[in-house]
């Protein structure tokens, strides 16, 4: 059974940085992309980053460029990432999903959310004084 689980959510003043992780258990991340995905309130839902589980490639979203990173932890399947110099619009829920994703050279994960069929249930961070 394909399992992500969020962690690492909550308040962070202005500023400051949070890293949020996504455990992945039930599948071969090797054959799927995991991406990021937030959600602010009144807001549709947005992807962030991605990376491939087979290279380790990466794709941001332009908004994401500079102040947002993607990681994994290989020892055990964690997926990180990391937001620097938080702004009060960053608050939001914070997904992580995955899709399986075949693999060929020049291959790139994708942001789109309609590509992801598993999800887990999202973490809260909301950015305040």
């Amino acid at each position: 059974q394909v399992q992500l689980v969020e962690s690492g959510g909550g308040a962070v003043q202005p500023g400051g940085s949070l890293r949020l992780s996504c455990g992945t258990s039930g599948f071969k991340v090797e054959y799927f992309a995991v991406g990021w995905f937030r959600q602010a309130p009144g807001k549709e839902r947005e992807g962030v980053a991605c990376m491939s589980g087979r290279d380790d490639g990466t794709v941001y979203a332009a908004s994401s460029l500079g102040r947002f990173a993607i990681s994994r932890e290989k020892r055990n399947e964690t997926f990180y990432l990391q937001i620097h110099s938080v702004e009060p619009e960053d608050t939001a829920v914070y997904s992580c999903a995955a899709y399986s994703l075949p693999w060929y050279p020049g291959v790139r994960c994708s942001i789109s959310e309609s590509t992801y069929r598993y999800w887990g249930h999202g973490a809260q961070v909301t950015v305040t004084r």
